[in-house]
């Protein structure tokens, strides 16, 4: 039995469309880069991007756990001497919501020229407006557990 390779011609693409209420930032990235890649099809290929399409809405609402509003900063540089730029993400959230989600999930994929193919199947918005009912996008749920969650059900026992 041969082992199955997907080319780019046989890929089955999928439109979802993902509520980013009250998830953290990690946790929703990681899984949108890995639905991206294809990681979630039997058809997986590395080296083939078989991934889906996703659409990112209520990024106001995302959540970051522990101090990282007040601690965490967001550090990008101009090229420029001295051109090196913080803000803190309490700022940078309520004014760029979108594009701290568009950047954890850049961060997430390979870092070479299937990883930019991958990136422009991403649409990321502020709010639950978005252009793309045409594509009859399908909801994706995102599992992630809180630590408060596990230290409650373990007191449960």
């Amino acid at each position: 039995m041969n082992t199955y390779m997907a080319n780019a011609q046989n890929v089955q693409r999928k439109w979802y469309i993902v509520d980013a209420t009250d998830i953290p930032l990690g946790r929703l990235a990681s899984q949108v880069a890995a639905v991206l890649r294809g990681k979630n099809k039997p058809t997986f290929t590395p080296h083939v991007d078989t991934g889906d399409y996703v659409i990112v809405v209520n990024t106001d609402k995302v959540a970051l756990t522990g101090k990282k509003l007040e601690q965490k900063m967001k550090r990008h540089h101009t090229l420029y001497m001295g051109g090196m730029k913080e803000v803190q993400y309490k700022t940078f959230m309520a004014t760029k919501s979108d594009r701290a989600v568009y950047d954890a999930v850049k961060g997430m994929l390979p870092k070479n020229s299937l990883g930019r193919k991958m990136l422009k199947k991403l649409r990321v918005y502020k709010d639950a407006n978005h252009e793309h009912e045409a594509q009859k996008p399908e909801k994706l749920a995102i599992v992630y557990k809180r630590a408060d969650e596990k230290a409650n059900k373990s007191e449960e026992r």
